[in-house]
């Protein structure tokens, strides 16, 4: 492994709790081994936060130049919102000594495609991203969600993993083969996310618009090409440090909040459980006998 100066460690990167890089950086190099697997040969951006996650953050899909010669890049054709095509050389983080070079990059948390670079068109899994009411028990309402999602999944005969996103909500991974496209994907999580508004009417909704909102939004339009996720074990750019952190379904209980996963509690956890979200890569199933079962139910 290649050595990776740290430089400005004492830089405070969450003010309100006094986190600095250095922090960050020692957590990611114990953190290695269970998060690589996670990002391997996925295309990467760079969320960069250099004055703090209360200051300008600055996306970046392209390798910033300067970028040692070691880091392994792939190009893909990207399509920016004002329209046209661009070549990108996206990094791969696939080595200790990327994931700390991006931390000395000021990055927080580590954003990744949910395919790898051999069959970019070809996703590992399809998200079910929860996004709680700003309500007091707003996050109970999205727990219990997630559970009928697991439920649902469990009816067509997919497996579902659950973690919290580290931010204000959660998400629930269905890995399949990589047969399936984005457009399938987006597919298959519409519609399970219709069915259950169905179901259950004002505790979950696909409604974008905020104001028409009731209850908590289950969001398929994260199932695309090109979009990205924060990583499990993740450290998040919100106060307390928080870690997007994968839990037994028994584990998530009303109780749960997400804030309570820091970065010791991760480590902590992988010491104790090993990499809980490891079958996500290796569980996979077919989405298409999947979505064939889901609408018999529709």
């Amino acid at each position: 492994m290649r050595e990776v100066t740290l430089t400005s460690g004492d830089r405070v990167l969450f003010p309100e709790d006094g986190v600095t890089k250095g922090d960050l950086f020692s957590y990611y190099e114990r953190i290695a081994p269970v998060i690589l697997p996670h990002l391997r040969d996925r295309p990467f951006t760079l969320k960069r936060y250099p004055h703090g996650i209360s200051g300008e953050v600055y996306f970046q899909k392209q390798v910033p130049r300067g970028a040692p010669a070691w880091i392994p890049t792939r190009q893909f054709t990207t399509h920016p919102r004002e329209g046209g095509a661009r070549q990108v050389d996206f990094a791969l983080v696939n080595s200790p000594d990327v994931l700390l070079w991006m931390v000395q990059m000021n990055c927080v948390d580590m954003n990744a495609w949910y395919s790898r670079v051999d069959k970019p068109a070809r996703p590992d899994y399809v998200v079910f991203d929860l996004d709680p009411p700003d309500e007091p028990d707003g996050f109970e309402l999205a727990i219990e969600v997630a559970h009928l999602i697991r439920g649902l999944l469990d009816e067509v005969g997919l497996p579902g993993y659950v973690k919290t996103s580290g931010a204000d909500g959660i998400h629930v991974l269905a890995p399949i083969q990589r047969r399936a496209g984005f457009d399938d994907t987006y597919a298959f999580a519409e519609a399970a996310s219709r069915l259950l508004e169905q179901r259950h009417p004002g505790l979950l909704t696909t409604e974008w618009l905020k104001r028409k909102r009731e209850g908590v939004l289950v969001d398929h339009r994260q199932n695309g090409w090109g979009k990205t996720i924060a990583s499990v074990y993740s450290v998040r750019p919100k106060p307390g440090a928080p870690v997007s952190t994968p839990l037994r379904w028994d584990e998530l209980t009303p109780d749960v909040r997400p804030r309570q996963f820091t970065m010791a509690v991760a480590l902590e956890r992988v010491e104790r459980y090993g990499d809980v979200y490891a079958p996500v890569l290796e569980d996979s199933r077919p989405l298409g006998a999947a979505a064939r079962a889901l609408a018999r139910l529709s």
